[in-house]
């Protein structure tokens, strides 16, 4: 009599304390941590009020302070202004509050945890980053909404008011990370919020955001035009009145790179040093 040996199916094999590995972990860390970040603005919404208050603060003083004395009508004003704000709501207004996360979950001790688990330093800070995103998307809805409340009027379309809104925050984007090393270096919620707040003003009030540059005295002219902000606000002007696009958003979008390639190397190699 005759018995057959039956086999169970082996498992795949893996070494003990291990898993198997999963692809491109820096962007699906940094989207648990942005969506992280998110939570923790959802829980205190007083972090968003910033990047969603003072551009509408900016757009109602400057419209009926200098709307009559600057272009004859406010409505008129209106209308040159608006572009102008909507760079600034990326550009001057969400810087902050980056840097105040960072620092502040840097002295919580919420990075050191993160550092003992399999999570790329880099992640750390384009979670941050990427949340401050979400934020400008949000700022740039409620300043179109009191925009067009006031009597603002895109005059070319909605596909390029959204090219506009884009190439906001991609410009913002890469401007926070000059915020984000500031921060990294620092790491003192004060320092962060005067540094981070006060960094960007050169580049915003040095256009024509207000007033035409023409009107500017000689020196001011020169360094409005060789401004990045400039250009983004030429950029803004042209998608959302009509007038030339293709030269400004190129340069935007140039300087956006050279930024993010500047300024997020530099805060990811400060933040890898720092801690």
């Amino acid at each position: 009599m005759t018995t057959t040996a039956t086999t169970a199916p082996t498992a795949p094999a893996y070494r003990v304390g291990t898993t198997p590995a999963r692809r491109w972990p820096l962007a699906r860390h940094s989207l648990a941590l942005a969506r992280r970040a998110l939570v923790k603005t959802r829980r205190n919404p007083g972090e968003l009020a910033d990047a969603v208050i003072l551009p509408v603060v900016f757009l109602v003083l400057f419209v009926y302070l200098f709307g009559g004395a600057v272009a004859g009508s406010t409505q008129e004003y209106l209308q040159y202004l608006f572009p102008g704000i909507l760079v600034l709501t990326t550009v001057l207004t969400g810087q902050v509050a980056t840097g105040l996360s960072i620092v502040q979950d840097m002295k919580r001790g919420v990075f050191d945890r993160f550092r003992s688990m399999p999570v790329p330093r880099a992640a750390m800070l384009l979670g941050s980053v990427l949340a401050d995103a979400v934020h400008y998307v949000i700022a740039l809805a409620v300043l179109f909404g009191v925009g067009y409340a006031l009597g603002f009027r895109v005059e070319t379309g909605l596909l390029p008011a959204l090219a506009a809104c884009g190439l906001a925050i991609v410009l913002g984007f890469s401007l926070c990370w000059l915020t984000v090393l500031v921060a990294v270096l620092l790491r003192d919620e004060i320092m962060v919020s005067t540094v981070g707040f006060l960094l960007p003003f050169p580049l915003v009030f040095g256009t024509g955001l207000a007033a035409p540059v023409e009107t500017m005295p000689g020196w001011l002219q020169a360094w409005a035009g060789v401004n990045p902000v400039s250009r983004a606000i030429e950029a803004s002007q042209g998608l959302l009145l009509g007038g030339p696009v293709a030269g400004p958003v190129t340069a935007t979008l140039l300087w956006s790179a050279a930024f993010l390639a500047v300024f997020g190397t530099a805060a990811v190699v400060a933040y890898r040093r720092v801690v």
